[in-house]
C-alpha cells in the first residue's frame, strides 16, 4: 500500500508525514515539541528517536539491510514469539520481518504522538493458538513502547517469548558502564550458556557480550561519561533483560553490520525469554512496555 493512501487519512501536519524511506519502504516520521522519531512498517521497528538538542538515542547500522522480509539491524526490532535462533526457522521469529498493518495514529495532551500497530494474520502465526499482537509507540519526551498480545483462543494456552532488542547509541562502549543488573542470574552464551551470578554494580563491557538476565524487572541505565547522559530503560511486564554487543569478531562476521560499529553501540534488551518464556491462558492478554528516558549524567 502507498504512503500516500496513509498522508490522505492519517497524516498531521508538522507531526506525522509519511515517506518511502530506505529500500523504498513505507516510515512514518514523527516530530513532538521535544522529540523526533521515525518507525518502519517492516517489522514495526522504530529506528530513530531522538531528544532536541541531544545525539540520538536509538543506534542505526549504516549497512543495515532495507528490504522487505528482512530484519532492520538497529533501533527496536520486536522478537516474538520466539527469542534468538529456532531450527529452520528465522532468528527471532518473524514479527520483526512481516510488515505490520498501520491502526491508528493519535496526539498526547502534552504534544507527544501515539501510532498503533498490529500484526496481521500470516501463514506463520497460523501455527500458534489464535492471538493477536498489538504495538503501540509513543514519541514525546520520552519513548513509550507497548507489546501488547492477547490470546484469543477459547481452550488453547498460548506459549511464547517477547522482546524488544533495543539498540541504543553510546559515545564509546569503553566509556559506558550498566547499573541496575547486581545479583541477577544470567545465562552467559558466550560460555555455552554458562549459569552465573552478576557480581558488578556498574557493569562494563570491554569483550563480546552476550547475556540473557532472568528473574529481574529492575530498571537498568546506561552510564555515558562521553556523551555525558543516563539513559534509563524502565520495563513492566518483563522478568528478563539481554545485554549484546558483538566485540571485533562477531562484528566483521556480521554482512548488515560494520566492523567498526561495535563500539558506539549497545542492546539493552527488555522481554520474557529463555527461563521466562510466557504461557498465556485463553481469553488473557499480556503487556509488555518499556519508557525509554535520557537524563544528564
Amino acid at each position: 500500500m502507498s504512503t500516500t493512501y496513509w498522508q490522505k487519512r492519517m497524516e498531521i501536519p508538522g507531526r506525522v508525514s509519511f515517506s518511502e524511506g530506505n529500500g523504498d519502504m513505507p516510515r512514518i516520521e514523527i516530530k513532538t515539541p521535544h522529540s523526533t522519531g521515525e518507525i518502519y512498517l517492516n517489522g514495526a521497528t522504530v529506528t530513530h528517536f531522538q531528544r532536541n538538542g541531544e545525539p540520538p538515542i536509538l543506534f542505526l547500522s549504516q549497512f543495515s539491510r532495507w528490504a522487505a522480509g528482512q530484519p532492520i539491524r538497529g533501533g527496536v526490532p520486536i522478537c516474538f514469539p520466539w527469542f534468538g535462533a529456532q531450527e529452520g526457522a528465522p532468528q527471532h521469529g518473524f514479527a520483526r520481518t512481516t510488515s505490520w498493518d498501520l491502526k491508528e495514529i493519535t496526539q498526547t495532551a502534552d504534544g507527544g504522538v501515539s501510532v498503533r500497530l498490529g500484526l496481521p494474520e500470516s501463514a506463520d502465526a497460523s501455527l500458534y493458538p489464535p492471538f493477536t499482537a498489538d504495538y503501540v509507540v509513543t514519541f514525546g519526551k520520552q519513548l513509550t513502547l507497548e507489546l501488547l498480545i492477547k490470546n484469543t483462543s477459547a481452550d488453547q494456552d498460548f506459549s511464547f517469548e517477547n522482546c524488544l532488542h533495543t539498540y541504543f547509541t553510546v559515545g564509546d562502549i569503553n566509556a559506558i558502564s550498566l547499573t541496575g543488573l547486581k545479583g541477577a542470574s544470567f545465562l552467559d552464551k558466550v560460555d555455552n550458556l554458562s549459569r552465573k551470578v552478576e557480581t558488578s554494580q556498574n557493569l562494563k563491557i570491554n569483550q563480546e557480550t552476550d547475556r540473557i538476565y532472568v528473574d529481574t524487572a529492575s530498571t537498568v541505565e546506561i552510564h555515558d561519561s562521553k556523551l555525558q547522559r543516563r539513559i534509563v530503560v524502565e520495563k513492566e511486564g518483563s522478568q528478563s533483560t539481554v545485554v549484546w554487543n558483538p566485540w571485533v569478531a562477531k562484528a566483521q562476521q556480521m554482512p548488515d553490520f560494520g566492523n567498526e560499529e561495535y563500539p558506539n553501540m549497545v542492546c539493552v534488551e527488555s522481554g520474557n525469554v529463555s527461563d521466562n518464556r510466557l504461557v498465556l491462558p485463553a481469553g488473557k492478554t499480556a503487556m509488555l512496555k518499556v519508557v525509554i528516558d535520557s537524563l544528564p549524567l
